[in-house]
């Protein structure tokens, strides 16, 4: 679809350019080859830069080359094809096909021509006007351009950033994270509270579950968009809401991230230090409670949670001695009645089984229970593990991580419905800045790691696009001050596409796909600029001065500069009233080039 629009720019121009000296009385054959002979150098030049674009876009590597290397060649290869056609077929069809208009006709194509014709003049001259003052007061103009430029820096750093939009992919997926001790028996509970409030929506189509150890993961997926009423965005709290009521779980809710390659909760953050995990545990602790008290969370925990009961059996070596058992005895007799391991196989009706020796279930519900287990000594006697050993509870870590070889404790959840998730993700930065004591360090995870690393490789990208452009346009005009004139113009686009984005219009956010949009608009908005710049260089060459030069190319180079904006703007109308599968992506990229170009 983007493609619709760069390929007919080409050809309007050349079109355009013969229909104006057809206008000026030159015959068809000599006004398409003087028009092609006067846009042979801009469009060369306009196609260098929209391949000079590209390029680096193709060759990007991680997500983001993967989703865009064949839509950059594409494109590359269709501009190619476009300056080709527009100054070989193009001309030889203008000096067949068009004519002058006859203002003595009464048909009623040479009437809407002629009335278009004078709607423009009239368009026209009130540029010329408008153009001719903006030039007597420099100083104004400058001031006004300075502050656009300006305003960039603050529009980019305050708009909501995320790696991709949320699309409505008709999932919800829940993670409950499950008292370490929890048995079976009470984890299917949870998941059975879990299944019932899952039922309890009339968008639910089906419902799947997987019991782990630690967690219970599950989803509801939803009906088909036209049997329901509400989106998953809708959902998400309300789901949220009720499985929050459900004991002895924390649980979290969230969508499927709308690109693969990363996996868990949205939001990662990584507290990291080389002092011991109990004091890291304090720290994590203080930062969660204050991240929560933001409000920009709808859930948030630590991973490093120290609630792991842990039984400790201290043998009393002495007593031991003198019952008549050793060391070798009590491990073996606790090995044999907890260990679940196999000792042999034995065979019933042709199969074998593993002997598994282990006492029942009911005997080993709790650590007390081994104090009345019995142990044979030496002389035959029974008595209690009571007698020989003390038993002694303490609580550990569940789990202990490290991140780039130091101790860590992520800080994971999901961002309340309307904070995006590059917002999220800075106001855990700024309190990590504020609040973490000397020897503590910040770091990503998951899907947060690769929205940073892919968001910085754009930025990257965009400036390298420009360094390109600019030496390309450098050695087309054999100068460094017209590269300059030609890209003083994209930040001036970029602005008015930035501000869209910054008021949130149709939920739009700083994302790969308005990244790449952004992209774009510097070689269309570039375009505009190299036709003024050849077109001011020609007049000057005739001996024009500077300033006549100007106003006369800015003036002639009018309507072919309208013409290519509307054609690329209603070329990315399809993107902006998309709906269905992709939509939010289609609309945030064709969002950015219609309100950039315009």
């Amino acid at each position: 679809v983007l493609a619709i629009g760069l390929v007919v720019d080409d050809a309007i121009i050349v079109v355009e350019n013969v229909s104006r000296h057809l206008e000026e009385g030159m015959s068809r054959m000599d006004a398409a080859v003087r028009a092609a002979r006067e846009l042979a150098n801009p469009i060369i030049a306009m196609t260098i830069v929209l391949i000079a674009v590209y390029v680096p876009i193709g060759f990007m590597g991680g997500l983001t080359g993967a989703l865009f290397t064949e839509f950059a060649f594409t494109l590359v290869g269709t501009v190619t094809m476009s300056a080709i056609i527009a100054l070989t077929l193009s001309p030889m069809m203008c000096s067949r096909l068009l004519k002058a208009p006859d203002p003595q006709s009464h048909n009623w194509q040479d009437r809407l021509v002629l009335f278009l014709d004078r709607s423009f003049d009239r368009l026209h001259k009130r540029y010329e006007r408008t153009l001719h003052g903006s030039l007597n007061y420099l100083p104004v103009t400058a001031v006004m351009a300075l502050i656009i430029l300006g305003s960039i820096y603050y529009l980019y750093s305050t708009s909501m950033s995320e790696l991709a939009p949320q699309e409505d992919q008709g999932v919800l997926i829940s993670i409950a994270f499950n008292n370490p001790t929890a048995t079976l028996a009470q984890r299917q509970l949870s998941a059975n509270q879990v299944y019932d409030v899952y039922k309890t929506f009339p968008e639910t189509d089906h419902v799947f579950q997987l019991n782990t150890p630690t967690q219970v993961i599950g989803g509801m997926v939803l009906k088909p968009w036209d049997e329901r009423k509400r989106t998953t965005a809708q959902l998400q709290p309300i789901l949220q809401k009720d499985l929050s009521h459900i004991a002895g779980s924390q649980i979290a809710v969230f969508q499927p991230p709308p690109l693969p390659g990363a996996r868990g909760l949205p939001i990662q953050f990584v507290l990291t230090t080389t002092e011991p995990f109990s004091k890291l545990y304090e720290v994590s602790q203080k930062f969660l409670q204050d991240a929560l008290k933001s409000g920009q969370f709808i859930f948030l925990q630590s991973d490093l949670r120290i609630d792991l009961p842990q039984t400790r059996i201290d043998i009393d070596r002495n007593m031991a001695a003198q019952l008549g058992l050793n060391m070798q005895d009590i491990g073996q007799a606790l090995s044999a009645m907890l260990g679940g391991g196999y000792v042999n196989f034995f065979e019933l009706d042709g199969r074998s089984y593993k002997v598994i020796p282990q006492v029942e279930q009911r005997f080993r519900l709790n650590p007390d229970q081994l104090k009345h287990y019995y142990l044979r000594t030496s002389s035959g006697s029974m008595v209690p593990l009571s007698t020989v050993v003390h038993l002694r509870t303490t609580v550990q870590p569940e789990t202990i991580n490290h991140f780039q070889q130091l101790n860590s404790a992520t800080i994971q959840g999901v961002a309340m419905p309307g904070i995006a998730q590059g917002q999220a993700l800075d106001d855990l930065r700024q309190l990590a800045q504020r609040t973490l004591p000397a020897g503590y360090g910040y770091d990503y995870a998951g899907p947060s790691r690769q929205f940073m690393q892919e968001s910085g490789g754009l930025v990257l990208t965009f400036f390298f696009a420009l360094v390109i452009i600019f030496l390309a346009l450098a050695a087309q005009f054999e100068s460094f001050r017209d590269p300059i004139i030609i890209l003083v113009s994209v930040p001036m686009a970029i602005s008015g596409a930035l501000l869209f984005i910054n008021l949130g219009i149709g939920h739009a956010t700083l994302n790969i796909y308005t990244e790449v949009g952004l992209v774009t608009l510097i070689g269309l908005i570039s375009k505009h600029g190299i036709l003024i710049v050849e077109f001011a260089n020609n007049l000057q060459r005739e001996g024009r001065s500077k300033r006549e030069a100007i106003e006369h190319a800015a003036g002639m180079r009018l309507r072919p500069i309208l013409m290519t904006t509307a054609a690329m703007v209603l070329g990315v109308m399809p993107l902006i009233t998309a709906s269905g599968a992709g939509a939010v992506s289609r609309f945030n990229m064709g969002l950015v080039i219609a309100t950039g170009l315009s």
